[in-house]
C-alpha cells in the first residue's frame, strides 16, 4: 500500500451544510443558531472574556525605558594593562592585543597595582585608576568620544513653541 492508494472510508466525509440562504430551506432564517442572544449574532471578539477585563488589558506593559543616550564602555583593569608589558597604552594597542573590539570605548578601572610608569590614553578612568597611574609616575589622557554628545538640557525647552 502506498500513500496515493489511501482513501477515507465511504460515508466518513460530508459536504458542509450551507445555511442562511433565505427562509425556504431547512437552514434558513436563523440558520440553526436559535433566537437572539450573543451566540445568535456575529462572531464574539477574540480574547473576549464575558465582560471581564481581558487578560491582555490586565497584564502590565512597557515598564521602564531604555536610555537612548547611554554610553557603553568596555572595562579594562590596571592589572591587564601591566600584563601587556607596554609603556604607552591606547585603544589601538588594546585592539591589537585582543582586549577590546575596534569600535569599543575604553574605561580603565583600578583593580591591580601599578609599579611602572604608564602613559595611558582611554575614553574614561575611574578615580582610583587615575590616582594609581599618576602615583606611579605615569600620565593619563582622556580621549574624546567619537560621536556627538547630547547637548545639556535647558529649563525653558517648551516655552518657545
Amino acid at each position: 500500500m502506498k500513500l496515493h492508494d489511501l482513501k477515507s472510508p465511504a460515508g466518513s466525509t460530508h459536504r458542509k451544510k450551507i445555511v442562511g440562504r433565505g427562509i425556504a430551506g431547512k437552514g434558513g432564517k436563523t440558520a440553526g443558531r436559535g433566537t437572539k442572544g450573543q451566540k445568535a449574532r456575529r462572531q464574539i471578539p477574540q480574547g473576549f472574556e464575558g465582560g471581564q477585563i481581558p487578560l491582555l488589558q490586565r497584564i502590565p506593559k512597557l515598564k521602564g525605558f531604555t536610555n537612548p543616550f547611554r554610553v557603553e564602555y568596555t572595562p579594562v583593569n590596571l592589572d591587564a594593562l601591566l600584563a601587556l608589558g607596554v609603556a604607552d597604552v591606547n585603544p589601538d594597542v588594546l585592539v591589537a592585543r585582543g582586549l577590546l573590539r575596534k569600535k569599543d570605548l575604553v574605561k580603565v578601572l583600578g583593580r591591580g597595582q601599578v609599579t611602572t610608569a604608564l602613559n595611558v590614553s582611554a575614553h574614561g578612568f575611574s578615580a582610583s585608576a587615575k590616582a594609581a597611574i599618576e602615583g606611579a609616575g605615569g600620565t593619563v589622557t582622556v580621549l574624546d568620544l567619537p560621536f556627538a554628545v547630547r547637548p545639556a538640557a535647558s529649563g525653558n525647552q517648551h516655552q518657545n513653541r
